[in-house]
């Protein structure tokens, strides 16, 4: 397939980036700034735009300013964590009170218990502002398969906003929340953070709780967090990450202080990766490319096994894991499913059990030559995306696009990494390039620092 985008005139400016974590906190303990005045502010932002396909359910202002107003009443709150500090959420992660939609009106329900991810972030002194657009039932990569209104990227021209986190990438590139929780299976929260000039973060699967999560593949899921700093990325991280019971993937964080600069990474040969025609594309990674090869130690590692495991994701037997969470609703509910999606569900019916085991034996087999790669590497950096498309040629053509979108992000969960996605830069024609950098599971610090290295302007 190749690409059309290039061919699109852009009308947006590219994110507009708020208030870091760090300085919403220095500006109200430090008495220039009150969390009423702050969210008060990004409500006026979120007003101002209207229905444009980023939000679901925004806060009752009358309740945001009540929980503002009780953090300010309580002296010690001063010093908590993320005092004040305004954040967004998935509409497809609970929040007691709050209607659970997951971009379906018809299966909306109102939670009456908030996730894990959330009260931690509650409890750390952060302030809800609403719950985000995405593809419904968490199935796509390119934000379009919606009944709100069709999200587009802050880069105009049409181009989408990723997906299925659309709306949670969108809050944070509007500058209307520092940070947004998200979720990750086929790379959701990698893919619109990409498409939007800003930073998505794959923790290793069991590290943020999934309870109060309405899974898309139950053994695949992952929380994320999208913001605008890594920094922000990794405050963010130390308030939600923590080891729960009744997640049966929960596993315990594993710390690691190496400094970026002695971390060897992985760069597959140029000529093993695949752009769809987009030069313009190409020539933005290359760019890319040439920096990290400045600044760090890198080695060549072979390419293909990470993207054979990624075909398994949705020709393989894993795309069944939706059917059994969604496959009910459908039978009940003729015609209140947007067809794509649907259709993507439904078909998880034709594998057996003969194909899952096939699947399984094929994964083990390649998890165990990318474990051989990461003793030679610590990182890994990829394209997030390898191309752009528009809103109308997705329309158009949902699926093979929607394969496009993940060709370098659907095999992280499968083999169990962890990644982040990073700005870099523009291409000629003004669209955005992002890299990824992805380890083995539980080497969350050393990507969190190999991303900060590579988005530093020193």
């Amino acid at each position: 397939m190749t690409t059309t985008a290039a061919r699109h005139v852009l009308t947006g400016t590219g994110p507009t980036l708020g208030p870091t974590v760090g300085r919403v906190l220095d500006a109200h303990r430090g008495g220039r700034l009150t969390p009423t005045e702050t969210i008060a502010q990004t409500l006026d932002l979120v007003d101002a735009r209207g229905a444009d396909g980023t939000w679901i359910t925004v806060v009752d202002r009358a309740d945001a300013l009540a929980r503002t107003a009780a953090l300010e009443a309580e002296t010690s709150a001063r010093d908590l964590p993320l005092y004040g500090v305004p954040f967004a959420v998935k509409d497809s992660i609970d929040i007691a009170g709050w209607p659970t939609t997951l971009a379906c009106p018809a299966y909306a329900y109102t939670a009456t218990e908030t996730a894990p991810v959330v009260q931690r972030l509650l409890d750390a002194g952060a302030v809800l502002v609403g719950k985000t657009n995405l593809d419904q039932f968490a199935t796509g990569l390119n934000g379009t398969r919606t009944p709100y209104p069709v999200p587009r990227s802050v880069y105009g021209g049409d181009l989408i906003s990723g997906g299925s986190s659309s709306g949670s990438a969108l809050a944070v590139a509007l500058g209307q929340v520092p940070f947004a929780v998200a979720t990750d299976t086929a790379g959701s929260g990698r893919v619109p953070p990409a498409l939007n000039g800003v930073l998505g973060f794959k923790p290793s699967r069991g590290l943020i709780s999934t309870v109060g999560l309405v899974p898309a593949c139950r053994s695949l899921d992952c929380l994320s967090l999208i913001g605008t700093d890594v920094a922000d990325l990794a405050v963010v991280f130390d308030v939600v990450v923590g080891e729960d019971h009744r997640d049966p993937w929960s596993r315990p964080r594993v710390r690691d202080a190496t400094p970026a600069a002695e971390l060897v990474v992985g760069l597959p040969d140029v000529d093993e990766l695949e752009f769809f025609g987009d030069e313009p594309m190409a020539a933005a990674h290359r760019a890319g490319r040439a920096q990290i090869e400045q600044r760090f130690a890198t080695t060549t590692p072979a390419l293909a096994p990470f993207t054979q495991a990624g075909e398994l994701l949705y020709s393989g037997p894993w795309v069944a894991e939706r059917l059994v969470e969604f496959g009910d609703f459908l039978d009940r509910h003729p015609g209140a499913v947007v067809p794509v999606v649907e259709q993507i569900i439904r078909g998880g019916g034709r594998f057996s059990a003969a194909d899952v085991f096939r699947a399984q034996y094929r994964l083990a087999e390649l998890k165990g030559v990318v474990a051989r790669a990461f003793s030679t590497m610590d990182v890994l950096v990829l394209p997030t995306i390898g191309t752009t498309f528009s809103v109308p040629e997705v329309l158009a053509d949902p699926i093979a696009t929607n394969t496009v979108l993940g060709q370098y992000t659907h095999f992280a969960n499968l083999l169990d990494l962890c990644a982040v996605a990073v700005p870099a830069g523009l291409t000629a024609d003004g669209r955005p390039a992002s890299l990824m950098v992805l380890g083995p599971a539980l080497s969350d610090d050393k990507v969190l620092a190999v991303a900060a290295r590579i988005a530093s302007t020193d």
